[in-house]
């Protein structure tokens, strides 16, 4: 009876957090990306944490199951679009979140007149939600060197260990047939201690202030976006806050006169030993003091800008994009191509129709080169 009593506590208590945040999300009346998710998977591990619990009628399983089966995908985008600058919500997102409810409409009508076959579509379901979770966090390793963000590199690792290990857990079980985290078991006290914490993290990222204003900065972060999702900008109009105004200096000259950019797989942590900084400054620095939240948008700024220069030079007509992209630093054509495309609204190819049909192009770019480049070797 005392297990059952703290399980229900934690799950009631788990709830309200979960709860609190959608009405947060609702109150700020944001229709991002970032929103929509994490208010579906705030909403999900409320339902997550009710429907699951011991004294909840088994006889809903039929309805729950599907939706606790397609929470793992919502789980999935959420991650992606909190630790992702570039991702957008595609019409193939939303197949398969419809194709899991169904398999899961599936699996709970089956279980009665179908049950071994029920029993595979169980344990499918299980199987795609810990391939989901693992993509969530490879999503994280993959993304965390680049983040500049210093909150939101402390918060997704912490946020994202709990909601690996909770669906780890779950999904587990279903596949291995262990009843530690069977909806509606006793035995399920792991699954409501991991959804207290995991409501925890999450509300701390929703009520802190800044973690509100700023666009992508952590689990439930709210902001801006365009009409497809995205963040209106990679830079944010934040001014200078607290960087180092002598690092900015150093870092310009770097990036604007030895031009660094070019440096072929150049990472944040190069840079930093170049400066003769810690990592951590700089970080702040490009953060804070130039509106960046992610290393590769601030490195492809000056390489997009130095492109467009060579696209525009009546000289390098015949020059492959390919070389061009390659002599800015970029290693391939298609990161290139997408980075281009997202900074101009034009492929390399229309820009360089463009820009060459106009006259004197080349030479005014050029000009306007070497006076910004003699401006700041002056000042």
């Amino acid at each position: 009876m005392g297990l059952s009593a703290i399980d229900l506590g934690l799950r009631g208590a788990a709830s309200g957090v979960f709860l609190l945040i959608v009405l947060m999300v609702l109150q700020r009346r944001a229709t991002n990306q970032l929103a929509l998710l994490g208010t579906a998977m705030a909403a999900g591990g409320a339902f997550y944490a009710i429907v699951t619990a011991p004294v909840f009628p088994k006889s809903s399983l039929w309805w729950t199951l599907p939706i606790l089966s397609s929470l793992p995908v919502v789980f999935w985008l959420w991650a992606r679009a909190s630790f992702d600058d570039d991702f957008v919500l595609r019409r193939r997102h939303g197949v398969l979140w419809l194709t899991i409810l169904a398999v899961g409409f599936a699996v709970s009508l089956g279980w009665t007149t179908w049950p071994n076959l029920a029993r595979g579509g169980s344990k499918v379901l299980s199987a795609v939600a810990v391939l989901l979770a693992l993509a969530a966090a490879v999503q994280t390793v993959k993304t965390w060197r680049v983040d500049l963000v210093a909150r939101r590199r402390r918060l997704r690792l912490a946020v994202l260990a709990i909601n690996v290990v909770f669906i780890g857990v779950v999904a587990g079980a279903g596949v291995a047939a262990v009843p530690v985290a069977v909806p509606g078991e006793p035995s399920s006290l792991p699954t409501a201690i991991s959804l207290f914490v995991l409501a925890l993290l999450a509300g701390l990222g929703v009520l802190d202030l800044r973690a509100i204003v700023t666009v992508n900065d952590a689990a439930a972060a709210i902001g801006p976006g365009d009409t497809a999702g995205r963040p209106v900008t990679d830079r944010a109009p934040t001014g200078r806050g607290t960087a180092d105004p002598v690092l900015l200096r150093r870092l310009d000259h770097l990036m604007t006169v030895e031009r660094i950019y070019r440096q072929e797989g150049l990472a944040i942590g190069a840079l930093a030993a170049r400066l003769d900084v810690p990592e951590h400054r700089l970080r702040q620095a490009i953060n804070e003091g130039l509106g960046y939240r992610n290393f590769n948008a601030f490195l492809n700024h000056y390489r997009i800008e130095d492109a467009k220069l060579a696209l525009s030079d009546v000289t390098q007509r015949e020059v492959p994009v390919l070389t061009i992209a390659m002599d800015a630093g970029f290693q391939s054509i298609g990161p290139f191509n997408r980075a281009f495309k997202a900074e101009t609204g034009m492929t390399p190819t229309e820009f360089r129709r463009e820009a060459l049909s106009r006259p004197q192009t080349a030479p005014d770019a050029d000009r306007y080169f070497e006076i910004g480049q003699l401006r700041r070797e002056i000042g």
